[in-house]
């Protein structure tokens, strides 16, 4: 015990204390203290991968900030977490790594101060796209009501334009992650990935096993209490995402390979998948909304919650909007509510690179670092499991 006390203030000493610092200094200070005191090493990956390291760079702790789910586990269980004069707080320090590591690497790099203002961006985002395809629509047909009967999406907007601009923003948006993943990568220095690393990492991610807290129990959210809500609303946004995906994709084979157009029918597969996805975003986004309104507030880091909320209000906008967009597709407000789901789409796919969202690929590329180092000569994680 005495060792640790010294050498917590130690590196509080070389940190200059925990207020202020920069958030690398003060997560290497509580990485620090967490490795000679190991309480949590069986929570979640973040903690054995921290006791295979005695010091920790810059790019240490952006790995393991990445790998961190901010589940909650490691605060609640802590001896030494606020008011406790060592002040370890990792979810809060690791968010704050992470914010720096979104916008470090993100591309172009001009670009990564969207982060500083990130719910505004959002905002500005989302006004503009709703906006924007409404004077588009009434560029083109004087109205955004009244729709004739028999009247398709592409009598609003033609299908070339809708494809085209797109195409090019989802490009966009694939390329600007892309370019930041594979920087973030080469600086973990990982390795090949073998077979069994990836299909570890690819299962972490698929059933976000890290969301299970430190026992498999579920996360901490506004008290001690463990629950698994937080785990089950994120896998309904995510797995709704994904079904929303697979119906524009199918929808794009029918086009282009079967010559089939929009609209098709309620019980075909485009439109199957569509519902179905946009009920589990709805029903994803609407829960974690709730459980970040009501979430401890030393957990996470205050000045991303605009951030946070953006990114989930951004996603419920489109599943609402598509929603209502199925359900009255053959009425008068098909135009406005056509040009209300488009414009929130291409809003979240301009600001995919620059908002919440990046977490995703830059997790899964911790994972797979994760599932790589572990299967190293010597390591004894997987005899342990």
């Amino acid at each position: 015990m005495r060792q640790l006390e010294q050498l917590v203030l130690q590196a509080r000493a070389e940190a200059g204390g925990h207020e202020h610092v920069d958030a690398v200094e003060e997560a290497s200070r509580i990485l620090q203290i967490c490795n000679a005191c190991r309480y949590c090493e069986g929570f979640c990956a973040v903690f054995p991968a921290m006791t295979r390291r005695l010091q920790f760079d810059a790019s240490d702790v952006d790995y393991l900030a990445n790998l961190c789910h901010n589940c909650g586990a490691c605060l609640h269980a802590c001896q030494y977490a606020p008011p406790h004069e060592f002040a370890v707080n990792v979810p809060r320090t690791l968010a704050r790594v992470r914010l720096r590591s979104y916008a470090r690497l993100a591309w172009p790099p001009a670009l990564g101060t969207l982060y500083e203002r990130n719910g505004l961006v959002v905002a500005l985002a989302l006004a503009g796209g709703t906006s924007g395809f409404a004077l588009l629509a009434l560029a083109l047909r004087g109205t955004l009501v009244s729709a004739p009967a028999g009247a398709d999406f592409y009598t609003v907007f033609p299908h070339g334009l809708l494809a085209w601009v797109f195409t090019l923003a989802f490009a966009w948006a694939l390329l600007a992650l892309g370019l930041g993943v594979l920087r973030f990568w080469r600086e973990l220095e990982p390795g090949a990935p073998g077979p069994a690393a990836l299909g570890e990492a690819a299962g972490a991610v698929a059933t976000l096993r890290y969301l299970g807290g430190g026992h498999g129990e579920g996360c901490n959210n506004e008290d001690d209490a463990f629950s698994l809500a937080r785990r089950h609303f994120h896998q309904a946004t995510f797995y709704g995402f994904g079904l929303c995906f697979a119906a524009t994709s199918v929808a794009t084979v029918y086009h282009y390979l079967s010559h089939r157009e929009a609209p098709y029918a309620y019980t075909s597969l485009p439109v199957l998948l569509g519902l179905a996805g946009g009920v589990l975003m709805v029903l994803g986004c609407t829960g974690l909304l709730g459980l970040n309104l009501r979430r401890h507030p030393l957990q996470g880091d205050p000045a991303q919650r605009p951030m946070d909320l953006g990114f989930i209000a951004l996603l419920l906008a489109v599943a609402l909007s598509g929603l209502a967009l199925a359900a009255w597709r053959a009425g008068p407000a098909m135009p406005s509510l056509l040009a209300l789901h488009l414009g929130a789409v291409m809003a979240l796919f301009l600001t995919l690179p620059y908002g919440k969202f990046a977490h995703a690929p830059l997790r899964a590329a911790a994972l797979l670092r994760w599932a790589v180092e572990r299967r190293r000569p010597g390591s004894l994680e997987l005899s342990e499991e």
